[in-house]
């Protein structure tokens, strides 16, 4: 009887624990991926190799004139300005009339010159009447000399004045020329038609600067001055041609920091072809610059950034892409250095590797 009961319950037993298998959820097998034809003709694989880390310095600057090609052009007279010929941005050539200014000084001026030719020629005549009066015995030696030196310091008189008339540009009767002293573009300028000029004008009327070369002027913090130096080369981005790299090298450090910005500056020149750079453009300076180490490197189109970590999808074979957590060191010239996760020799999607991303973590 006791026999017939322990059959019973473990016939129970067995039957419930078959039950409970059979209502149990299957196993899924796991699912493996697999780059489609399609998707392989769209991706591009590279071989990671090790490259000296480049690091990329940024400087704000703007453009400026070469500093022995700006000419300043000040009134050397008072008076009434009657024309006016050029306007802010015109190219003026050396002698070219800017503008005309009637003065009382210039009437003065030739006043003094009227009265220097007047002199030389009274001085002359006595000279020929001194020398008629020696032939005749009536004089000396010494007042046909005195009368000579009458006539030699008036002929030194009129030519000063007749300087003065050249080197300033003067016309005669009251009107004074202002002329460009160099050629080039008009940078500033403070006259305007039918204005008075004060006596004692100090400030320049006219600006011209030669801009067939220019230099990009740049601001360096003080972080930064131990990493560059002369003849390195930069490139320059301007507000005025985005998407245009403009190309040069330091040309001078100045060894003066800025008191209030704390600032070094430096120059990198530029042609100018066209003109098409202009004084105080607003511009932007990448200089860069090895570092002593060297990092695996990969395009910085071939990183997925997702949920505030970096991924690359590394290729191991067409059922086999792995998507790898990395630490990036930088990015400079749209190569991204990888401090932490890859190892030179392996091989990375670097073109739609965002794609594959979506394809296997989705």
């Amino acid at each position: 009887m006791k026999s017939l009961i322990s059959f019973f319950f473990f016939f129970t037993l067995l039957s419930f624990l078959l039950m409970s298998c059979s209502t149990m959820p299957a196993e899924e097998a796991p699912v493996s991926f697999s780059l489609t034809d399609t998707m392989l003709s769209r991706i591009t694989i590279d071989t990671v190799q090790a490259e000296q880390v480049s690091t990329e310095l940024r400087f704000s600057g703007k453009v400026t004139p070469e500093d022995n090609k700006i000419a300043s052009v000040f009134p050397i007279v008072a008076g009434y300005v009657t024309r006016v010929n050029v306007s802010l941005g015109d190219h003026v050539k050396k002698g070219q009339v800017l503008a005309v200014i009637r003065s009382t000084d210039i009437a003065d001026f030739e006043k003094q010159r009227r009265g220097g030719e007047t002199e030389l020629l009274l001085a002359k005549k006595n000279l020929k009447s001194a020398q008629e009066l020696n032939e005749s015995k009536l004089n000396t030696e010494r007042d046909v000399v005195a009368a000579q030196k009458a006539v030699d310091d008036a002929q030194a008189e009129l030519n000063r004045i007749n300087e003065v008339f050249n080197i300033y540009h003067l016309n005669n009767g009251s009107y004074y020329n202002v002329v460009a002293p160099i050629s080039g573009f008009i940078t500033d300028k403070k006259l305007n038609v039918d204005i008075q000029l004060p006596s004692g004008f100090s400030e320049s009327i006219f600006t011209i600067a030669q801009i067939d070369d220019v230099f990009i002027t740049a601001n360096v913090y003080e972080t930064d001055i131990a990493k560059i130096s002369l003849n390195m080369p930069a490139e320059v981005d301007l507000l005025s041609y985005a998407g245009k790299k403009f190309t040069g090298k330091i040309d001078k450090i100045m060894n003066i920091l800025d008191p209030e910005t704390k600032t070094l500056k430096i120059r990198i020149r530029l042609p100018n072809p066209g003109y098409a750079l202009k004084p105080e453009m607003a511009a932007t300076v990448y200089i860069r610059y090895q570092q002593q180490i060297r990092l695996p490197a990969v395009p910085a189109a071939a990183v997925v950034f997702d949920k505030s970590r970096n991924y690359l999808m590394v290729f191991h074979g067409k059922d086999s892409v792995e998507t790898r957590a990395i630490e990036p060191l930088g990015t400079t010239a749209g190569r991204t250095y990888v401090s932490e996760g890859l190892q030179a020799g392996e091989k990375v999607i670097v073109k739609n590797a965002l794609l594959v991303y979506d394809a296997i973590n989705d």
